[in-house]
Order: structure tokens, then C-alpha cells, then sequence
């Protein structure tokens, strides 16, 4: 018989981010994105892979059809006043299972390190903000804690629609109504509740993810119909979000759907999390607003990932934040690397990355000079 809970209690201690039961393994705990087995676990069983199967199920009959139908499951649990967020798999026909833990505490806007343009960009009555990257990347985080902020100092009506719910949000200045997206949920799936959410008079629609054109297709027609649109996407760049929304599409509607794209698209952050030398996660942010330029590159019958990286650089003043400019500054800030920073590039880059902190370092000892000089007065 396996002790579920002491694994729990040991990730929890540790601050693990997930835990993984799979099968002719110890349970996994990923802390500071490094593995490591469990010390309260042996080596699980398909015995205990059951157990851990029933465990999370908790005689959920529906929840049950689901996985045995799918070989897939997205629930939630609570133990010691948190939340898991748990995926159920298969390997061989054995369940398998991921848990993430979810703090009940939302780190603050600022902390995340999030550039303050994205928040800034919230205050638009309407149009489409996109956080993107990898799994693992922190977009969840920085979406709810967007939500939050405009919680607090905005009055809006927000509904969000998530697989699962993860934070709960509860109205301040703000009114919000979160729906979980999944069969016996509150909607059925995302493109349902974006569809019904044009005849609930909501000012900003979050769209936990954009996984498909059916979606993509009814968040831009909320978008142009006078609302605010946030949503998430998984991918790694500005510019790879760009071209996974056209080809979405048949070559034939391209066309059309840049045209649309360059008119609603307000901004797009792509977000890595590294591990800090301090031993912290650092959020590596590229921003990149949709201007004039932004837009004509958008609409090109061909478009070019290095224009819209240029047109990024040569942003700054509006907001846009280049990767290699936000690695750079990482570096000089003491959080990173300089091998950590080069591996986010490809070669070709490296180069141009050694520029910028060399002037980053002569900007900074600048400054540093300029407050030495004023010490006197």
C-alpha cells in the first residue's frame, strides 16, 4: 500500500513544482527544474499505479469514462489547503499521473518580472494579447496575476475560461466569472464558451488556450467585435506565435486572416523561465508590440522571422523587448550565465548578444558614474 499523502507532504516541504507517478519508477519531484526521487516512495508498481489511479479519481464515475474512452484525464485535487492540478495518462495501458501544485498565494505583478507594458497594454477597451511559450514557462502564472491586477484597478467584467481552474479569483473592482472547459464542466470546450461569451456582456475574455482554428477563430471575431482578448499559445518566440496563428489556416484564407491579425494584435509576450544562479527561477521575457511596422510585416504575402525580429530591436521606446536584449540585461543583472544566455540563441546570434552587454555595462558603469559624481551635493 502506498503512502500517497507522505509523498505529497514531502513535495510540498520541498517546494517541488510537480510530481510524477509513473510506473517501475520512484515518484518523481521536480524542484528548481531538477528531478528527484521522492525519499518517502519506493518503486511504483502497477499496483500502486492503480491505487494512485483511485486515489485521484476519488469514484468519479464520469471522470472515469473519460480516461477509458481518452486514455487521458485533466482534474484537480486538494489536499493540505492546496491544489494539484493533475494530468492522467497511460504507458503499456498502466494510469500514470503528473501533479502540479498550485500555490494559494498569486505572486504579485511586479515580482514575476513581467516588463510592465503587458499590463499596461490590459488598459486597451479591445484587440488581442498573447502569452506564449513552452510548457513549463510560467504562463499561467502571468496570466492570472494579469487577471488579478485588473482586478484590482480596473472595472471590467473578465471571464476566463481554463482547463482546469487553477487560481480562484474572487470579484474586487472588478467582476469575474471563471469556467472550467471540459465534458461535464461549464463548457463544453474552448470554442463553445468563447462563442457564448459574446451574449454575457464580458469586457475581457481570458482564454486559458488557444489549441486550435476554431478557437483562434472565434477569440479574433470577439476581439474585433469590441472586446479585450488574452490568451495563451504554445510557443517559443514572437515571431513562431505569428506563423502558428496563419497556419491555422488553408493557404488560401492566409490572406484574410493577416489582415485581421494586424489590425486586432495589440502585443505578444514569449516567455522562458531559467534557472537563476541563485538558485531562483528568472522569467526571460521578449515582448514584442504590434505597431505600423509590426503590422505591415504581418500582412506581407511572405513573412520574414528575422523583420520581425529587427522590428522588435528597433522598438524599444514603444515597449518591444528583443530575447537577446533581455537575456543580455540578465546577464549584467547577475541572475544568469553567460553559457545559459548563449544557449537561448543560436550561434549566428552570439556575436550580436556580446554587443549588447558590452553596451548595457558601459551604460550601467555610466550611470553608476553620473551618481558617484552628483554624492557630493
Amino acid at each position: 500500500m502506498i503512502n500517497i499523502n507522505k509523498i505529497l507532504d514531502e513535495a510540498i516541504e520541498k517546494d517541488a513544482s510537480d510530481i510524477h507517478f509513473i510506473v517501475e519508477n520512484k515518484p518523481m519531484l521536480r524542484v528548481s527544474r531538477q528531478l528527484i526521487p521522492a525519499e518517502s516512495g519506493d518503486v511504483l508498481t502497477i499496483e500502486n499505479m492503480n491505487e494512485i489511479y483511485d486515489y485521484l479519481i476519488k469514484g468519479n464515475i464520469e471522470a472515469d469514462k473519460v480516461f477509458r474512452e481518452t486514455r487521458k484525464l485533466d482534474t484537480l485535487h486538494e489536499y493540505a489547503d492546496l491544489r494539484f492540478r493533475v494530468n492522467i495518462s497511460s504507458t503499456d495501458g498502466v494510469p500514470i499521473a503528473t501533479l502540479r501544485i498550485i500555490k494559494n498565494t498569486l505572486p504579485t505583478y511586479e515580482s514575476l518580472g513581467v516588463p510592465d507594458i503587458v499590463k499596461r497594454m490590459t488598459y486597451q477597451p479591445q484587440g488581442l494579447i498573447l502569452v506564449t511559450g513552452k510548457t513549463n514557462s510560467g504562463k499561467t502564472t502571468t496570466l492570472n496575476a494579469l487577471i488579478n491586477d485588473i482586478n484590482e484597478n480596473q472595472n471590467r467584467k473578465i471571464l476566463t475560461l481554463e482547463n482546469p481552474v487553477e487560481y480562484k479569483h474572487h470579484s474586487k473592482k472588478s467582476l469575474i466569472v471563471q469556467k472550467e472547459v471540459g465534458l461535464g464542466r461549464d463548457t463544453l470546450s474552448f470554442h463553445d464558451g468563447v462563442k457564448n461569451s459574446l451574449r454575457e456582456d464580458c469586457d475581457i475574455l481570458v482564454i486559458g488556450e488557444i489549441r486550435d482554428k476554431v478557437t483562434m477563430e472565434a477569440g479574433i471575431e470577439m476581439a474585433e467585435s469590441g472586446h479585450l482578448v488574452i490568451g495563451t499559445l504554445h510557443t517559443k518566440s514572437c515571431a513562431e506565435t505569428i506563423d502558428r496563428m496563419i497556419n491555422f489556416y488553408e493557404v488560401r484564407d492566409q490572406a484574410q486572416i493577416k489582415y485581421m491579425l494586424s489590425a486586432i494584435l495589440k502585443l505578444v509576450v514569449s516567455q522562458r523561465l531559467l534557472p537563476g544562479i541563485d538558485g531562483k527561477l528568472v522569467l526571460i521575457p521578449e515582448v514584442m508590440v504590434v505597431d505600423n511596422i509590426v503590422s505591415g510585416i504581418i500582412r506581407k504575402e511572405k513573412i520574414s522571422v528575422s523583420e520581425i525580429e529587427d522590428a522588435i530591436q528597433s522598438a524599444s521606446e514603444k515597449g518591444s523587448i528583443g530575447l537577446i536584449n533581455s537575456l543580455a540585461q540578465s546577464f549584467v543583472d547577475g541572475k544568469i550565465t553567460l553559457e545559459q544566455a548563449k544557449a537561448q540563441i543560436e550561434e549566428k546570434n552570439i556575436e550580436i548578444l556580446n554587443r549588447t552587454i558590452m553596451q548595457l555595462k558601459i551604460k550601467q558603469n555610466g550611470s553608476q558614474g553620473a551618481m558617484s559624481g552628483m554624492s557630493g551635493y
